[in-house]
């Protein structure tokens, strides 16, 4: 599929993705706040201002008579656009203490501050707009209702090409964080995000937007499957993940199968759904709310770059968590290869992981930590590979000499594995070294005691014995659970680690249902 491609648009004259206005819906208005200490000034500025628009949206009045009631205002308004602000209220300076307020203890940059005063002695013009940021300044004399009106149109300019400038910023700054760390999970919901929000500054429109997966192939012979929320922003930031049909409102996801349903993009006044593919074949969706009115030319190629973009993303993270998922796969089967010469089924390594991976999370280790460990856990026997099968599969108890042969497959596995540059690979050769430690000493191969032990060979060697000792094995029965448990309890300080055992002991449900869920 050529880079132009990329989006399809409807055509402008089908009636079935055509609203009744070209008109942009009205969105949430622009607050100005009024702070004067005389109520007449509130009455003549609604009065001078009522029915201005600018950019579609009309005014909103919020007003505050001291200085006091105007800092908690603003606190409540964060998102006001123009302050007018009386400078003489309950004290000389309370407007001025007020612009200090919004700048520095609010930390408000964007909102645009109108200074107005019947006493411009008293406030120096050059000194108050450099000391305390602001933006204009006017005699209550001086402003008519024309300048006002003037004032009010420059006022929201500018206050909206700040506001897309700040959108900007924190986009950008979502798709830089997102960047560095494409191989986690949540990076694909932050890229996305951040280029979202660039483009709904760029193109003005509604804070609300997201992006799913159309829950097709553009090429008919691939299975379709229901479409899930990438990720989201405004109302849909929380969504990620979740089926579309069971989180859009009705007529948005109507939208989304008309999209769907045709191949291409929906543009109505009151939103914009983009239909576009990725080179592996897969449709997406990205929906914007505030309307296309009139798109030009430039919009269109907007449009076209983002998706481009996007779907180019999509395809680079994809291949990068198949190899992800490639990668764990095969050490997960290396590591079963040590239980089926062994005669003992693959889904010890597989319930030994997920032992292991509860452990870390209850430990309060960090979900890197403890998705790594999960992912080592399984090579922990590796080394029975250079055990000879007589001795691995002997039916019953092994003599002193046996059992030392045994022993040897911990520095065997820690051969096979050390040496690597790669994380996954080290940390699965500390336990295969090291989870037949024991916590008071006395274990294999180094007899070392304690926190001298790894703390990942420390929960491999709980987690292995439990499972050991509950599974059948050629020279043994299984135990039954309270006899495994009870073990378990006994070498608490001994064998085991006891904060460890507390651990998995006060999570006994959990653990059960890990060895429901995958029985032999």
């Amino acid at each position: 599929m050529a880079d132009n491609d990329i989006l399809s648009f409807a055509a402008d004259d089908d009636p079935a993705f055509q609203s009744t206005s070209r008109r942009r819906p009205c969105q949430k208005p622009w607050k100005v706040m009024i702070v004067d200490d005389e109520p007449e000034v509130h009455t003549i500025t609604r009065l001078a201002l009522s029915g201005l628009e600018y950019e579609g949206r009309p005014l909103e009045f919020v007003s505050a008579f001291s200085g006091k009631e105007a800092k908690a205002l603003i606190e409540e308004n964060m998102d006001t656009a123009i302050v007018f602000l009386d400078v003489v209220m309950e004290a000389e300076d309370a407007g001025l203490d007020v612009a200090h307020h919004i700048r520095d203890n609010a930390n408000n940059r964007l909102t645009r501050i109108i200074l107005r005063t019947g006493h411009p002695g008293q406030v120096p013009e050059r000194r108050v707009i450099v000391e305390y940021d602001i933006n204009d300044y006017k005699t209550k004399t001086e402003l008519t209702a024309q300048k006002l009106f003037t004032a009010v149109v420059s006022g929201l300019r500018a206050y909206a090409d700040l506001v897309i400038i700040e959108r900007n910023r924190r986009g950008l700054e979502q798709i830089v964080r997102a960047s560095a760390s494409f191989l986690k999970a949540q990076s694909m919901r932050q890229f996305v995000q951040g280029a979202l929000t660039q483009l709904v500054a760029l193109m003005r429109l509604g804070e609300n937007a997201f992006c799913c997966d159309s829950g097709c192939f553009v090429t008919e012979d691939r299975r379709n499957y229901p479409p899930r929320i990438v990720a989201g922003i405004g109302e849909y930031d929380g969504y990620a993940g979740q089926p579309a049909e069971k989180v859009l409102p009705a007529e948005i996801l109507a939208s989304v199968r008309a999209a769907i349903g045709r191949r291409g993009s929906v543009f109505t006044a009151e939103r914009i759904v983009l239909f576009f593919a990725s080179s592996g074949g897969r449709g997406n969706i990205i929906y914007l709310e505030g309307g296309a009115h009139e798109l030009n030319a430039f919009d269109k190629e907007l449009l076209s770059v983002f998706c481009a973009n996007v779907a180019a993303a999509f395809d680079n993270i994809n291949m990068i968590e198949e190899l992800e998922r490639t990668r764990r796969e095969i050490v997960r089967r290396v590591g079963a290869v040590a239980e089926t010469r062994s005669e003992e089924t693959g889904n010890h390594v597989h319930r030994v992981a997920e032992y292991c991976y509860l452990l870390g999370q209850m430990l309060g280790m960090g979900e890197a930590d403890s998705q790594m460990l999960k992912e080592a856990a399984p090579m922990h026997d590796i080394g029975k590979v250079g055990i000879p099968d007589a001795i691995l599969n002997k039916p019953g108890k092994l003599t002193p000499e046996e059992f030392e042969v045994m022993k040897r497959h911990a520095e065997i596995g820690y051969k096979l594995l050390s040496g690597s540059r790669g994380r996954l690979l080290d940390v699965s050769a500390t336990i295969a070294h090291e989870h037949h430690e024991r916590y008071a000493g006395g274990g294999y191969p180094r007899n070392l005691k304690g926190e001298d032990i790894s703390l990942f060979g420390r929960i491999v060697a709980v987690a292995d014995v439990f499972d050991a000792l509950s599974s059948p094995r050629c020279y043994k029965p299984a135990w039954d659970l309270d006899k495994t448990f009870a073990y378990l309890e006994e070498q608490r300080g001994r064998q085991f680690d006891p904060q460890l055992i507390d651990l998995f002991l006060a999570n006994r449900d959990e653990v059960l249902r890990i060895r429901e869920s995958l029985k032999d």
